[in-house]
């Protein structure tokens, strides 16, 4: 009898129900879509895996961003603060120079009134030897 079925394309699987499949087809359908549902949670399992690591890399890429900028700001604060020790250096300079060329001014000057004062005193002493 199960021959008469089996021609006829129905077959009986082990607990005697009737069935359209082959009991070995039935079976390798069943273990396929066994193998498909575990490829698919390992899909699903990947997919989450793929987006935790974009994730960290984007947190990544924005701390290397603001590190990136900090690092420019930071570069641009020394090359100010180097033009502006420059500018104080040249200002300082200048100032030596001026105080220099005051001081040399001020030194012929004081030269000027020792020989001044020198010779008063010499005048004073002629007028004192001729009285």
């Amino acid at each position: 009898m199960a021959e008469t079925f089996s021609r006829t394309g129905l077959h009986f699987d082990e607990l005697n129900k009737i069935r359209v499949l082959e009991p070995d087809v039935s079976s390798q359908t069943e273990e396929l879509q066994s193998e498909c549902k575990d490829f698919v949670e390992k899909i699903s399992d990947f997919q989450k895996i793929a987006d935790s690591f974009l994730a960290m890399v984007d947190s990544l890429s924005e701390e290397v961003e603001a590190a990136k900028l900090k690092a420019i700001g930071t570069r641009n604060l020394l090359k100010s603060m180097a033009k502006k020790r420059e500018a104080q250096q040249q200002q300082l300079q200048a100032l030596i120079l001026e105080k220099s060329t005051e001081l040399e001014r001020l030194r012929i000057q004081h030269q000027s009134l020792l020989r001044t004062e020198q010779e008063q005193q010499e005048f004073i002493q002629q007028l004192v030897l001729n009285h």
